[in-house]
């Protein structure tokens, strides 16, 4: 596997792949890795010729600076298992190369940054989309590969991609979790036992919504959901809802759907954690 820091050599290194005819595919991540980036590696090795992930911790999608400097990372672990993983090329730029001559666009995200996760971190999805647009450009990848742990951060992207004509077709990939049902993330890294052991009631909660979904109201099948999350005080919500599983837009009714998504964030001891689940009838 190569690795590369200088954008100008990664964007000569993916131009030859072009030339010849290969198709590039492209994991973003901010290190830290786990069996959910590598399964996006392994979709991107199965649909494409040529692989190329990212390491980089992008400073403009963090409304915290604590959070920024507390975030995970392991440079070196992370290039052992993407090379096992048979990643082609490891970027790994720093902010002053990758962002050099660059100034923060402000793009129009449709109104999905004021939803769910918007309000508890702004600015954060206008960050999250200057990186994928630099990183894109660097790249130029044919397919880019995310998780559906993110399902907003993959909405917005998504929308992006389609109302600016960006040529990079947008991949979603399942959520991985582990044997208790604890969505990966980086993020787990920073949980204590005790509070490893408390945040799979934020999966059982997005369980005991999808078992009434579709039986009983939207407001009853929430409830469920909380009911589960009252048994441990220790964590704070910051919000468990139901959404249009295309616009993300809050459900009060069902409506004639087939399909919803029910999405949650809560604070476990010193780590913000997000989830989500499809919600389907019958």
């Amino acid at each position: 596997m190569d690795r590369l820091s200088v954008p100008s050599e990664v964007a000569a290194w993916s131009a030859a792949q072009r030339r010849q005819g290969g198709r590039v595919g492209f994991v973003p991540t901010m290190g830290a890795l786990h069996a959910g980036h590598l399964a996006l590696v392994a979709e991107a090795r199965r649909r494409c010729d040529r692989v190329v992930a990212s390491i980089f911790v992008n400073p403009l999608q963090f409304n915290n600076p604590e959070d920024l400097a507390r975030y995970p990372r392991q440079p070196e672990a992370d290039a052992r298992l993407l090379a096992e993983a048979g990643c082609d090329l490891l970027f790994q730029p720093d902010a002053e190369g990758l962002y050099q001559g660059f100034r923060p666009l402000r793009y129009d995200l449709n109104g999905l940054d004021e939803l769910w996760e918007g309000p508890s971190r702004p600015g954060h999805f206008q960050g999250v989309v200057n990186v994928v647009e630099r990183l894109f450009h660097v790249v130029r990848p044919d397919m880019a590969f995310f998780g559906e742990k993110d399902r907003q951060q993959l909405a917005i992207i998504r929308h992006v991609a389609t109302a600016l004509h960006w040529p990079t077709v947008i991949v979603p990939c399942p959520t991985l979790r582990e044997a208790d049902g604890l969505a990966m993330s980086s993020r787990n890294q920073r949980l204590g036992p005790a509070d490893r052991a408390r945040a799979t009631l934020l999966y059982r909660a997005l369980r005991a919504v999808a078992d009434e979904a579709f039986h009983l109201s939207v407001e009853e099948a929430r409830q469920a959901g909380l009911d589960v999350l009252a048994a441990d005080p220790e964590i704070h919500l910051d919000h468990l809802g139901i959404a249009h599983p295309d616009t993300l837009e809050p459900l009060t009714g069902w409506d004639g759907l087939d399909r919803a998504v029910a999405l949650i964030a809560a604070h476990v001891g010193p780590v913000r954690l997000i989830d989500n689940l499809d919600l389907r009838r019958g």
